[in-house]
């Protein structure tokens, strides 16, 4: 196997900057008066020139003769008396009441995480059903909840852009009840956009010349996910981020340490691959697509200290990931194209390395099991 309404939060584009504007003056109008009254009393100031106004502006004459005031008149601001410090009345303003403490209802919802989808559409539906995210016709109703879908959404199974038309939706709805629904960056998803950018165009990839629709091809494509996928779908592809930090889960994709070359932080990480992305270069986005195929990182005998290095990096106390199915980190032996029915059953998320990694993959491609889960595991 092989790896944010429709941006989402962490996924949206670079931010763009503008110049800052220099030329902020002061309109001359607002020292006026200040420089008329200095300059009036300047040798050599030019009687008719300023004259009149401090006359104007030191004396206030009466606007109706030796008429009364009418009842009810008002002086403009220059009539106003001048109140002295000493003509100020001190008032006691009381004490306001602190801010109220944050509700329930402000509080984060529940986190949930969902592993490999590969199109699988139905086990989707149903894993989120079950645990109470959607309703029967498959619409968000679970408040401010927070889900997670960790990458993968397309090839091998038989609806992959239908994956990807349900999350997007699904963010919406989320977003619109208080809660929301993202999704991180798989190496499939970097297949599918290379292969629609580039097709057969020859690209470098260690080992020989190789193409993006080869590969796409090798590794479970669907035409009828090609024939529907449209430039909203790359747009949106193209946006995700590869790595999160949420309630102390590291999330990411594949198990492996390539995410350390792309960044010292999960924000440069994000960015540096998203740019990689917007540059339109096949060889470039092959070598994405290559670094996050790979696998395995974190099960042998140095797998807790390749997680503790993502932590000491990125923040958290435990990885969340999908990409490799559990029967592979098992050890058991199936077939990632659903050729082999006969491999084991997964009933749930498989903890690891020390306790640092949990692998959501269920391998819903063999014969094991979608999964959506919350976190933290009760485990």
């Amino acid at each position: 196997m092989v790896e944010g309404s429709m941006t989402q939060g962490a996924g949206q584009g670079p931010v763009v900057r503008t110049d800052t504007v220099r030329d902020f003056r002061v309109p001359a109008y607002v020292h006026q008066a200040g420089r008329l009254g200095e300059e009036a009393g300047r040798p050599g100031a030019e009687p008719g020139r300023f004259g009149d106004e401090t006359a104007r502006l030191g004396q206030v004459t009466s606007r109706f003769g030796d008429e009364p005031e009418p009842e009810g008149y008002t002086p403009t601001q220059r009539d106003l008396p001048v109140i002295n410090r000493g003509d100020t009345v001190q008032v006691t303003v009381p004490a306001q009441d602190p801010a109220p403490e944050p509700t329930r209802g402000d509080a984060p919802g529940p986190l949930y995480v969902v592993g490999d989808v590969h199109g699988y559409l139905d086990e989707l539906l149903a894993a989120l059903r079950e645990q109470g995210l959607v309703d029967a016709e498959g619409t968000w109703c679970a408040g401010n909840a927070r889900l997670w879908f960790l990458g993968d959404f397309t090839d091998r199974g038989p609806d992959g852009i239908g994956v990807i038309d349900l999350v997007m939706r699904l963010s919406a709805e989320a977003a619109a009840a208080g809660g929301y629904c993202k999704a991180l960056m798989g190496n499939h998803e970097l297949l599918l956009i290379g292969a629609k950018r580039y097709g057969d165009t020859p690209v470098n990839s260690g080992a020989g010349t190789a193409t993006f629709q080869a590969a796409w091809l090798l590794n479970g494509g669907q035409k009828s996910d090609m024939d529907r996928l449209q430039d909203h779908h790359l747009q949106w592809m193209s946006r995700l981020d590869a790595i999160e930090l949420e309630d102390d889960h590291l999330l990411m994709h594949s198990d492996t340490t390539a995410y350390l070359d792309y960044g010292d932080s999960i924000t440069s990480v994000n960015d540096t691959i998203r740019e990689a992305l917007t540059r339109n270069d096949a060889d470039e986005c092959w070598d994405l697509f290559r670094k996050f195929t790979k696998r395995f990182a974190f099960r042998d005998q140095g797998g807790p200290e390749a997680v503790r290095e993502l932590l000491a990096a990125y923040g958290g106390s435990r990885v969340v990931h999908g990409h490799s199915p559990i029967p592979y980190l098992l050890g058991e032996v199936g077939s990632e194209d659903g050729e082999d029915g006969s491999g084991p059953q997964v009933e749930g998320p498989h903890v690891y390395a020390d306790g640092l990694a949990v692998a959501m993959d269920g391998g819903v491609t063999m014969a094991g099991k979608l999964l959506v889960r919350r976190l933290p595991l009760d485990n």
